[in-house]
């Protein structure tokens, strides 16, 4: 495809490639165009998806995951050495602008200013999934012999806990792992059904 836009590209006869060096030299623009009228101040404008349900500030009304808005995108810092970024937009139902940015360290955005999230987020302990370990909790496991062991005695306790109910799963589904035999039995049963009935 990149071929193809440089071979349909119109060269004017005054246009000389030692002088100008490219088309966007020579007609004063950036390959960017409109996306980057404010780089001089450091803002790109690019397409931001929203994360996460959100309430706008504004107009009180909901905006919903996967909401395609043009977002003004601009570095404000650094967590350790990943950039953080902030993305302005305006609402698409009202003149309220919204901010957010990227939350590196919990893997998130954060709302800054325009909007309030639409609270979705569950404690992963009280819903029983499996935590993931913190780094310094990781490291004290790989370092402290007396810790591992204390660590190792609450995991069997809780896999002793978890026992019953994963027997339960495991049994549930052995039942239903030959699944070409129970449809076989099945289809026998609906057949001596029908025949019975004739």
């Amino acid at each position: 495809m990149g071929e193809r836009k440089g071979q349909n590209k119109y060269y004017p006869p005054d246009f000389n490639p030692e002088k100008h060096g490219s088309l966007n030299r020579y007609h004063n623009s950036h390959p960017l165009r409109e996306r980057a009228r404010k780089l001089s101040q450091g803002i790109l404008v690019i397409r931001f998806e929203m994360p996460y349900n959100i309430w706008c500030d504004g107009c009180k009304n909901h905006i919903g995951m996967g909401v395609r808005y043009n977002a003004e995108k601009k570095k404000v810092g650094n967590y350790y050495t990943t950039p953080i970024y902030r993305f302005r937009m305006k609402c698409h139902l009202c003149v309220n602008y919204i901010e957010m940015q990227t939350d590196p360290a919990n893997c998130d955005y954060v709302i800054v200013s325009g909007a309030s999230r639409k609270e979705e987020r569950w404690d992963m302990e009280d819903n029983e999934q499996v935590l993931t370990t913190e780094h310094e909790k990781k490291e004290k496991l790989e370092t402290d012999a007396m810790f591992r062991l204390e660590h190792g005695e609450a995991d069997r306790s809780t896999l002793k806990k978890a026992l019953p109910t994963l027997s339960h799963i495991q049994e549930a589904q052995n039942a239903w792992k030959d699944d070409f035999a129970l449809n076989s039995m099945l289809r026998r049963h609906f057949r001596l059904m029908r025949t019975s009935s004739e």
